[in-house]
């Protein structure tokens, strides 16, 4: 492992952001134990397949040069629903201490992985959504611009129980910003019994853009945490989308949708533990790649033996537009009881030359048919979108694409 990630790190780096901050002395703690495990931490697991062929490289990457810890700015747009806190990182540690020390952590370990550390140690840019018993948060958003370098992001969800929230997070790269950039992002969902979380995540970073994130739930009796994910930026993703199904009844829908072209590269992981009875999941990431982009996807879906009567799903489909593009896809079943239902799929192509030939023959150019059908390619996860602002904007970022 390379040691080049924290060589310019310092714990009075670390303590200066956490004064800015007014944190308590138990998450500056939380921070400097972090930074303290840096040297003992693996990268996050990229895939493997034969050869062997490691997909994703995160060793070789000059994070000295990207990362300043004390040289971070943003512009943050939160809009927040009736009933429900929308709060920067200072305000929420002042008005919801006891509920950010309790749940802080609780989801995402801060030491889970040598990136995932290096974020809990570093955030400066941090939100806590906070939905009281019973209600019902419409259309929560978080915007995010990117305006320095390195930026370090954390999100903290707590949706009690009986409520429900909507939430769009968008993130982008302020127009002045120049040379390689470095987005780590972690994100904790928290939601109570019965309560209702769908979470949708639209990156459109810079394509000089290294971007880190981990997004992962937790789901109480009967709940529900719901995952849109779409990456159209960045010129390497490394990105994971989990939920453990704790409660009975629980639910969780992870859908996924990436547009390469050039030579970006997205590493995307989808995973699912059901860990009680009646749980229900459903995996669906479609991707399309062009020129010398390229992509790889995990998905598991984890049965514990306490889950019965289970139903678990997964289909992940890469279309692609160009003979230069690769992809690989490793969908995996973990069953550990008999009483489930459960299979998986995953599929490379190429635009279906039937349908293009209909489409041609009756009028349409080549091109705008190509384009038709792609778009097309995507109806199947825009339709799972509630916010209408996030399936409106991916929509758009894809056409855009499209006519470049």
């Amino acid at each position: 492992m390379s040691t080049q990630v924290h060589a310019n790190l310092t714990e009075a780096q670390v303590t200066e952001i956490s004064e800015q901050l007014d944190e308590p002395e138990w998450l500056l703690e939380t921070r400097l134990d972090a930074l303290a495990a840096l040297d003992e931490l693996d990268m996050p697991d990229v895939i493997t397949t034969p050869g062997p062929r490691h997909w994703t490289n995160l060793v070789d990457l000059d994070y000295e040069s990207l990362v300043d810890p004390l040289e971070w700015e943003q512009e943050k747009d939160r809009v927040e629903a009736e009933g429900a806190d929308v709060l920067a990182w200072d305000e929420a540690l002042a008005e919801h201490g006891d509920l950010i020390e309790e749940q802080f952590g609780s989801v995402v370990d801060p030491q889970r992985d040598f990136l995932t550390a290096l974020s809990t140690a570093l955030f400066s840019a941090g939100t806590l959504v906070y939905v009281p018993e019973g209600v019902a948060a419409e259309d929560v958003k978080i915007r995010t611009t990117q305006n320095s370098r390195s930026l370090f992001n954390y999100t903290l969800v707590v949706v009690e129980e009986s409520a429900s929230a909507t939430i769009l997070e968008r993130q982008s790269i302020g127009a002045d910003v120049e040379g390689d950039q470095y987005y780590s992002g972690v994100v904790e969902v928290v939601a109570g019994e019965n309560a209702n979380v769908q979470y949708g995540a639209l990156q459109n970073l810079g394509e000089d853009t290294y971007n880190f994130q981990v997004k992962r739930g937790h789901a109480a009796d009967h709940a529900s945490v719901d995952w849109i994910e779409g990456n159209i930026g960045s010129r390497l993703t490394k990105s994971s989308v989990e939920t453990r199904l704790l409660g009975e009844g629980s639910e969780s829908q992870i859908v996924g949708a990436f547009f390469g072209h050039d030579d970006q590269h997205f590493d995307i992981n989808s995973r699912v533990w059901h860990e009680h009875e009646h749980t229900t999941a459903d995996l669906v990431t479609r991707g399309v790649l062009d020129d010398e982009a390229r992509s790889v996807y995990e998905g598991v879906q984890d049965v514990g033996t306490d889950a019965w009567d289970t139903s678990s799903y997964q289909r992940e489909n890469t279309l692609m537009l160009s003979d230069d593009s690769e992809a690989d896809a490793s969908p995996k079943l973990i069953i550990n009881n008999h009483d489930t239902e459960a299979s998986h799929s995953a599929t490379v192509g190429q635009v279906d030359a039937e349908e293009l030939f209909y489409m041609t023959s009756r009028g349409v150019d080549e091109e705008r048919a190509k384009n038709m059908l792609v778009e097309g390619f995507f109806v199947p996860v825009l339709e799972e979108v509630a916010v209408d602002e996030l399936r409106e904007d991916m929509d758009e970022l894809i056409v855009e694409r499209l006519t470049e």
